[in-house]
């Protein structure tokens, strides 16, 4: 199993390092055929801290029926996270998952771009609960049904408040690729739930 982490400009590092643990430890520790493949518009993606992070794949090179499941940590609009996160090619890419029901996993106001492409619309969903409601009540614009709980799960799509989420985004998104009781496994032996 192949997960495309997509990464835009000015993601959050902990959002982002979440996927790459969980899956790794699934795929390392408890022998399951999973891998992350790094994706952004350019080779090295600066996160919203300043880190830049090589990217295995770019994404004019990515085709969709070569992974099972797309992932996309959020990041700080204040420093240009939506002018990758709402771009054509990215909405592209996210119908195209959609299209063929493979999971989409979101931390935080990388709602956004699903929101954008259109595939949220009617759907359940959650997004940055704080800031009294500011931020969900922007998605709810855009046709969402908001769901003020830490995650929420609508069919193939998984979306999450905030930072705090991002870990139980991950194992909610390994659940859907391995099962319940192998994703228990791999969250026990990283100290969750112990």
């Amino acid at each position: 199993m192949k997960v495309l982490l997509l990464c835009p400009k000015a993601f959050e590092t902990m959002e982002f390092s979440v996927f790459i643990d969980v899956l790794g430890w699934a795929r390392e520790s408890f022998g399951n055929d999973i891998h992350v493949h790094t994706c952004g518009f350019g080779k090295h993606v600066i996160s919203t801290f300043n880190v830049s992070v090589q990217m295995d794949v770019l994404i004019d090179e990515v085709d969709v029926n070569d992974y099972d499941a797309l992932a996309i940590p959020g990041g700080f609009r204040e420093f240009g996270f939506k002018e990758e996160a709402f771009h054509p090619k990215t909405q592209a890419l996210i119908r195209a998952f959609h299209e063929q029901e493979k999971p989409i996993a979101t931390v935080c106001v990388a709602a956004f771009a699903l929101a954008e492409s259109g595939i949220l619309k009617g759907k359940r969903a959650t997004v940055y609960h704080l800031d009294n409601g500011k931020t969900q009540q922007e998605l709810a614009e855009y046709g969402v049904n908001v769901i003020n709980e830490p995650i929420v799960v609508d069919g193939n799509i998984i979306t999450s408040y905030c930072p705090e989420t991002a870990a139980g985004v991950a194992f909610q998104l390994l659940e859907m690729l391995i099962g319940a009781e192998k994703m228990k496994e791999v969250k026990y032996a990283m100290g969750y739930g112990c």
